[in-house]
């Protein structure tokens, strides 16, 4: 299951946001209302709300995709057949590629997805990489998309490529505590960059317990961006 906290004008606003960045439906996840939020006096004292909004996991597929209409077993899936099928993927992709990079597994279970991590390495990693991550992210939800047909459910296979995500994931958490502290000190809202739903997810988290600031997601498609504004 993927969590996220969200914070909002409204327990509504936070919902609606969080929903939208877990890319489902209202049915499809659990809310818990953390605080309703204050609307204070002239703005002075307000905080905002805050939700913990989880996507439940539909598991497996639905039978007659990944199953023979005679078969009435569960498809039942170790972490083992993922990572090897992760594996074997993703060498064939880069074979098929022809980059002159390898890929190791670097971690069983990933800490932002829960899947394993593979990173991939080599003089041509920069081709995987691409123009702010894009053909990383490209790459990897190919990845994903293979291995699950394979496995015949969904899968949380990750990959990196020469740690670019884990400098990413701090260059974000720099900038959105560089930013919200200069949104506390001035008291004046600031839009980021436009950010890819991974990206505006980590800085919803980031900020998610940063006093003084709360942030919500504007825009649509490629354009959607991160609004940190005073609380």
């Amino acid at each position: 299951m993927n969590s996220i906290q969200m914070t909002g004008k409204t327990v509504e606003d936070a919902i609606e946001i969080a929903i939208r960045e877990l890319d489902a439906e209202r049915d499809e996840v659990e809310i818990d209302v953390v605080s309703r939020g204050k609307s204070g006096v002239f703005g002075i004292g307000s905080e905002p709300a805050k939700v913990v909004v989880t996507r439940i996991s539909k598991g497996v597929l639905a039978s007659e995709n990944v199953l023979d209409d005679s078969s009435s077993e569960d498809v039942s899936v170790s972490q083992g057949d993922v990572i090897e099928s992760g594996r074997e993927t993703i060498n064939k992709l880069i074979e098929f590629m022809g980059v002159d990079v390898t890929s190791n597994l670097r971690r069983a279970d990933n800490e932002d997805g829960g899947g394993p991590l593979f990173e991939i390495e080599g003089d041509d990693s920069g081709l995987l990489i691409g123009r702010k991550g894009e053909t990383l992210r490209s790459f990897q939800f190919l990845v994903r998309f293979l291995v699950g047909r394979n496995m015949g459910q969904r899968t949380n296979v990750s990959v990196d490529v020469e740690g670019y995500d884990d400098r990413r994931k701090q260059s974000l958490h720099n900038l959105a505590e560089r930013v919200s502290q200069r949104v506390v000190r001035t008291g004046r809202s600031i839009e980021l960059e436009p950010m890819n739903p991974r990206e505006r997810r980590l800085v919803h988290m980031f900020l998610a317990d940063e006093s003084g600031v709360y942030t919500e997601s504007s825009g649509s498609g490629s354009d959607r961006k991160i609004v940190i504004f005073p609380s």
